[in-house]
């Protein structure tokens, strides 16, 4: 089992207290984890961080707002569209980064987007776990993730919806804060995302499309690389497949 660095803490734009780990040593890479998740379960349990620590960078992974460490508050004032996206820019500039990388898997993934669209300047950036419809039109997947967490203990033994409940339970989620979260979900138009001139991995699980095609999504990009590893969307983050993918895009 890998070891769980402990965490630091800053203050973000609103005076939310939020937390990150590191790893490593180099280059600054700071990675963004998906929804219901936090920094260990996504980047560090399963030794993706640890890949990247090891080929010479500085891992920097946020526990997003509402989730892991991070403060969870329930005031629906904490969470007004693109909330994440400044946090995101608020930890930049809290640790002076300049020359750095931005990684981010499934909501991570669309939190880089944001960034992107309103001035973040990494070197490169990877969209793992995301596909074009999952950034162009949020809604779809806001209305299923509601809908499981206002549903909590309802649904079917099995069905996709419980295997969230699942993974909520293991991740120690707290269902108000994450409902508040979806609400800071926002669109990034097609016109948008394809003014982002840098190089943009998009890495994804061969069999998920939870958030649409990854390979649409490239192709929309200007210069973006599809890259497919084993897994669906959930899955894929159990492999060090995905480490290694990321690793080698930033490295290339």
């Amino acid at each position: 089992m890998a070891r769980r660095p402990d965490p630091a803490f800053f203050t973000s734009w609103d005076g939310v207290r939020l937390a990150w780990r590191e790893m490593g040593e180099g280059r600054p890479v700071m990675l963004l984890h998906g929804f219901f998740s936090n920094a260990w379960t996504n980047w560090i349990r399963y030794g993706h961080a640890a890949t990247l620590a090891a080929r010479g960078f500085r891992v920097i992974m946020p526990d997003l707002r509402g989730h892991g460490d991070s403060a969870k508050p329930h005031d629906p004032a904490a969470y007004p569209p693109d909330a994440l996206t400044r946090d995101g820019h608020a930890l930049v500039a809290h640790l002076g980064l300049t020359d750095h990388d931005l990684v981010g898997y499934s909501l991570g993934a669309r939190t880089v987007s944001r960034m992107l669209a309103t001035g973040a300047t990494p070197r490169r950036a990877v969209f793992a776990g995301m596909g074009l419809e999952g950034l162009t039109m949020t809604g779809r997947r806001a209305g299923h993730f509601r809908d499981i967490l206002t549903s909590l203990g309802r649904h079917e033994r099995g069905s996709a919806a419980w295997l969230a409940e699942q993974f909520l339970k293991t991740t120690g989620g707290d269902a108000e804060a994450l409902l508040g979260v979806i609400d800071t979900f926002t669109d990034t138009p097609l016109d948008v995302l394809r003014t982002f001139d840098l190089p943009i991995g998009v890495v994804s699980g061969a069999e998920d499309q939870d958030n649409g095609s990854a390979a649409d999504l490239a192709e929309a990009l200007p210069r973006a690389r599809y890259i497919e590893v084993p897994g669906g969307h959930m899955s894929a983050v159990l492999k060090p497949d995905l480490g290694r993918a990321i690793t080698d895009f930033l490295m290339s």
